[in-house]
């Protein structure tokens, strides 16, 4: 920092209702902070309102090369939450700022919202309200649209992507009776050694062989699309896919089709390529989908521990340390 000048901490865009307790705690520390909410504002406007930050905070705002380019005080980025998307990694590095994120906030969570989607997509706990509601309305019940129901006790598991999350919808449900098999190229043998009863297959089987398959992977160009429309067409006619990971490991188009033609049972969807997403997306068209509005990740407690985590990246840096989670580590100190 030099001399008496302060650090500037700026946070682009939040989601919480305000951001007065990390004012706050900065300023005991004697740490100017400003928040802004810039996700739908120009780059210019952007990079006005950063002037001067040695520490940005990100949520959406897309932070391209040419923003990055302009920010000529940062130092460190922090990108409030897993994903990081929206974030060129590598401009980060060309303009000597460390980037860092937060992975592993909201695991449990993420974990907790898939399995509530694999039980609801199997005991069809969403679709069977309007075989109660036509049922009440007739006077008696009707299932005909609604069997067949399969137990779940005896089914296939697949999990694509067994790290943070993934791990987790292991560990929540390995006594469900179900099997489970587990698709990581890049977890080491002593990790899966340490995962137990994972059945350890390559991606087709994975598709093959699941009656829910549920994603967990992290968004590249390697996993980009990894359901598509061949993917789709490995899977049973009675399997579902889960995704609660990034909209964009899913080609809609492709499972749109899929559900409409019913290569696949159903699916439930926590993600979408564009946020929140039109009116018009096909899947709105589907009575065979589950849809959520991207809230895998959130619980009061998640909400608090991200807070805290970056609060900490913030100290740290302050101190002469490093942020926890370093994405760029050619930029550590």
């Amino acid at each position: 920092m030099g001399g008496d000048k302060k650090m500037k901490v700026v946070v682009t865009d939040y989601i919480e209702d305000n951001l007065q307790w990390e004012a706050d705690e900065l300023k005991k520390l004697g740490i100017d902070f400003e928040a802004f909410q810039l996700k739908f504002r120009p780059e210019d406007e952007v990079a006005q309102k950063c002037t001067g930050a040695e520490v940005i905070v990100v949520n959406m705002v897309k932070m391209t090369e040419s923003l990055l380019g302009k920010l000529k005080s940062c130092k460190l980025l922090i990108r409030h939450g897993i994903g990081y998307d929206n974030v060129d990694v590598d401009a980060c590095t060309k303009y000597g700022i460390q980037f860092a994120y937060q992975p592993d906030y909201c695991k449990e969570d993420v974990a907790e919202h898939a399995v509530a989607l694999i039980f609801a997509c199997g005991r069809k706990v969403v679709w069977s309200r309007k075989t109660l509601d036509n049922s009440s309305k007739n006077g008696q019940w009707d299932f005909s649209n609604l069997f067949p129901i399969y137990r779940l006790d005896g089914k296939t598991l697949g999990i694509l992507g067994v790290g943070r999350i993934g791990s987790r919808v292991y560990r929540k449900l390995k006594n469900f009776g179900f099997r489970i098999l587990g698709c990581d190229p890049y977890l080491s043998e002593k990790r899966k050694a340490e995962l137990g009863d994972i059945q350890w297959v390559d991606k087709d089987t994975l598709f093959k062989e699941s009656d829910f398959l549920t994603i967990h992977t992290p968004l590249n160009d390697e996993t980009r699309h990894v359901v598509n429309a061949n993917t789709l067409r490995m899977m049973k006619p009675t399997a579902y896919l889960i995704n609660t990971a990034r909209g964009g490991m899913v080609d809609e188009e492709a499972l749109a089709l899929a559900l409409k033609e019913k290569w696949i049972a159903g699916a439930a969807i926590d993600v979408f390529q564009v946020e929140p997403p039109p009116i018009t997306h096909p899947f709105f068209m589907l009575d065979n989908i589950i849809l959520t509005p991207h809230i895998g990740w959130a619980s009061y407690e998640a909400g608090w521990e991200i807070r805290r985590s970056i609060l900490d990246d913030i100290i740290s840096w302050s101190k002469g340390g490093n942020a926890r989670c370093v994405i760029n580590k050619k930029m550590l100190r």
